[in-house]
């Protein structure tokens, strides 16, 4: 069922990356390469990602996250996420200008790995796996065309009954990231 899930996604991904590449006309940015960089130094998560700009207010965008983890979850030495994520969404930005806007994001995600704990000397294994969909919100300035940051948001529903067990079946992420258009 998960190589189904994640064929399914990946082929998604393609798909719309490819589409998108065929209908853009250039009198603006047509893509941004961006970096969470507030993950990167608060949770060591290296969050990288692309958005191809279909229209100016318009872009399909596909993230990697690797070393992800499940919300803020604090983590020691007893404790551990050895997880990667892909994600794709389509951003919408409105309410604004060309020096900054508001954006919403509906977005699917899927994660792999697992999550690590050791309790009374007895280590704990939990299989990250899982599909996540929700909904993604922030700001992002936009200086010369070609330089971008913001802060954002995002709420996601998992279905997957283990990690919800474990966890929550709802996830909280945050972050600021920063880009270069081209």
């Amino acid at each position: 069922m998960n190589k189904l899930l994640l064929s399914v996604f990946a082929f998604f991904l393609l798909t719309v990356t490819v589409s998108a590449q065929t209908s853009m006309e250039k009198d603006h940015s047509t893509g941004e390469i961006k970096l969470n960089f507030l993950n990167t130094i608060l949770l060591g998560s290296v969050e990288v990602g692309y958005e191809h700009f279909i229209e100016e207010d318009q872009s399909i965008g596909v993230e990697i996250h690797f070393n992800d983890r499940f919300a803020y979850v604090n983590t020691n030495d007893d404790k551990s996420f050895s997880a990667t994520s892909l994600m794709a969404s389509y951003n919408f930005y409105f309410v604004g200008d060309e020096n900054g806007k508001l954006y919403l994001s509906p977005f699917a995600k899927y994660r792999f790995g697992e999550f690590t704990e050791v309790v009374d000397n007895i280590t704990n294994t939990v299989d990250m796996n899982s599909f996540l969909i929700g909904l993604g919100g922030g700001y992002k300035w936009v200086f010369n065309d070609k330089f971008a940051f913001g802060p954002y948001a995002s709420i996601a529903r998992g279905f997957s009954k283990e990690v919800n067990d474990r966890f929550a079946a709802v996830e909280f992420k945050a972050g600021f990231s920063v880009g270069y258009r081209f």
